[in-house]
């Protein structure tokens, strides 16, 4: 699989930080529990050792996971696009028009999307609806509780405030 994963710079420096910390944190602690847990003596029945095995097992992996999508990443610097249609990493200001309510969405790759942040995946039935629309326009989309309609509001093309030193 060599395909591109889409992704903000802001996604990009999330996975850059969680590589870090898995191995500069979490591999060599792992690395110590494993030490002590052979220390307690026969390796056959010790639940600690076995325990530490498997979660370093889970943590090998994870780095093996986010090594892959930062190989595969396509970076796209939100702060330079610019224009009147929706498009990948756009903020879109939506009026769900059956609730009268406002709510904001940043569409963002899948590896990034958090319902809970604003941050929608770009393959969602909402994103999809929205990709090449303008302000003004409305979009019915099928969601499991039926159909909803929203006016699009504002679109902005803003990258959240860098606080690392990573690109």
């Amino acid at each position: 699989m060599s395909d591109k994963i889409p992704m903000t710079r802001s996604g990009h420096r999330k996975l850059i930080e969680e590589l870090k910390r898995l191995k500069t944190v979490e591999r060599p602690s792992i690395i110590r529990e494993i030490e002590e847990a052979r220390a307690h003596g026969d390796l056959s029945e010790n639940a600690e050792y076995k325990f530490a095995k498997e979660k370093q097992g889970h943590i090998e992996g994870r780095i093996q996971q986010v090594e892959d999508w930062l190989a595969r990443a396509e970076v796209i610097d939100v702060s330079k696009l610019s224009g009147d249609k929706v498009v990948f990493g756009a903020t879109v200001t939506l009026l769900d028009v059956d609730t009268d309510k406002t709510v904001k969405y940043r569409i963002v790759g899948e590896l990034e999307a958090d319902l809970k942040q604003g941050l929608l995946s770009v393959t969602s039935p909402l994103a999809r609806s929205l990709i090449g629309r303008r302000e003004g326009d409305e979009v019915v989309v099928r969601t499991p509780g039926g159909e909803r309609t929203f006016e699009i509001l504002e679109i902005a093309f803003v990258e959240p405030e860098d606080t690392s030193d990573e690109p």
